[in-house]
């Protein structure tokens, strides 16, 4: 049956028009944007993860510069570290010299002093956008990483890195510091009894830098002034170690530490091995301590006589050991850091690469389909002026 009202002919032909259309527009879409999915319409599901990806892109972009940075930091720090252990070598070399009975050790002395000032200009001057990491005062932490769980959760991460003092003066806390938490330190008696032993237990809690602990045992006055970092357990380390520094006759030490002395107590246990007792008190805890710097020691170190020069001699030691530690874990840790930058940027480059093969479109095929539609096309314009001109027989039925 013919019909003048309806032409199923023309209307299949304009669907089919359609469509072509509708694939030549996707098609144009890709080839001017370079992308199958370029907006949440095209692919809602593969739009969501590439723009979380992209974003991450962008913010390990952040994270690159942040590594740059603390690598030029810590690199300072290194420099300045290892330009140290060469002053304190040269040093060494002069107190050595003075162990000698025929030379003129004010002149040696002099040369001593110019090079601590030396150390002094280098440590002062050890700073990238004003982090000195060879002064007191705690650690920085260089942001290095962004990791994302599997439930979309986003944590930052970080490359801690400690200063180390290399300063050679004693550093003085201003009045009004205080200890957190509860530090104090007790004793139950006033003398330790032949083969008997007395502990020194260090309250659980937290400490700062001045916080000073001093006891008495025997005739000796022990001192410790916690530094910028410790924990009970170091104050308690420290503190055996100055009491055995002292040399107490018939006296040996041992220490317990906890695993957490934020919550536990590290003991000090003092035995005295002797026939009689030896007196022992604990002298006092206050909170404005002095703490030294690293190489507090060049402060007072002289070569100018006999005895200062073989002291000068046993001390320049730990002082080297002190700057080659310091440069050794600043070398370290800029290692560390560079590492993470090459990974970082080798996680961009590879995350690119995902993100690409999920959006990006394949313009040989954009070019393959493009050609074939535009053929469609012109058989569909065809098809329709066909199917449009079929009514036009239905006027010879009426002649």
């Amino acid at each position: 049956m013919s019909s003048i009202l309806t032409n199923s002919s023309a209307m299949v032909a304009l669907e089919t028009l359609r469509g072509i259309n509708k694939g030549m527009n996707q098609v144009q879409s890709e080839i001017s944007t370079g992308k199958k999915v370029s907006n949440a319409k095209d692919n809602a599901a593969v739009f969501a993860i590439s723009t979380v990806m992209s974003s991450d892109v962008a913010s390990f972009d952040k994270i690159s510069d942040s590594l740059n940075l603390g690598s030029a930091t810590v690199g300072v720090a290194r420099a300045a570290s290892e330009q140290v252990v060469d002053i304190l070598t040269e040093m060494k070399g002069l107190i050595v010299s003075a162990q000698e009975d025929n030379v003129d050790r004010s002149k040696i002395q002099t040369d001593v002093a110019a090079l601590k000032s030396q150390i002094d200009t280098i440590v002062g001057a050890a700073q990238f956008n004003g982090q000195n990491l060879l002064k007191a005062g705690g650690s920085i932490d260089i942001l290095a990483s962004l990791d994302r769980d599997s439930a979309g959760g986003v944590t930052a991460s970080n490359i801690n890195v400690s200063r180390v003092s290399l300063e050679t003066g004693a550093l003085t806390l201003g009045t009004g510091a205080t200890i957190s938490g509860a530090t104090s330190v007790a004793a139950s008696d006033t003398a330790i009894a032949a083969a008997a032993t007395e502990t020194l237990t260090f309250t659980a809690g937290a400490t700062s830098a001045g916080d000073s602990y001093s006891f008495t045992i025997g005739s000796s006055t022990i001192n410790y002034v916690a530094r910028d970092g410790d924990t009970l357990n170091d104050v308690a380390t420290g503190v055996k170690a100055a009491i055995d520094a002292e040399g107490i006759a018939n006296v040996t030490v041992d220490l317990t530490t906890v695993a957490d002395p934020t919550t536990g107590t590290p003991i000090v246990s003092v035995t005295n091995g002797g026939a009689g007792s030896i007196a022992f008190a604990v002298a006092g805890q206050t909170e404005d301590g002095t703490y030294g710097g690293g190489l507090a020691a060049l402060d007072t170190l002289t070569v100018a006589n006999e005895s200062g020069a073989t002291a000068a001699l046993g001390a320049i030691d730990a002082l080297l050991t002190t700057a080659i530690d310091s440069a050794s874990g600043f070398g370290s840790a800029q290692k560390r850091i560079d590492t993470q930058g090459e990974f970082v940027n080798s996680l961009m480059d590879s995350m690119k690469v995902g993100i690409g093969a999920l959006v990006d479109a394949d313009l040989e095929e954009a070019s393959a389909r493009l050609q074939s539609l535009q053929v469609q096309q012109q058989l569909g314009v065809q098809a329709l002026s066909i199917a449009n001109q079929a009514p036009q027989s239905l006027l010879s039925l009426f002649r």
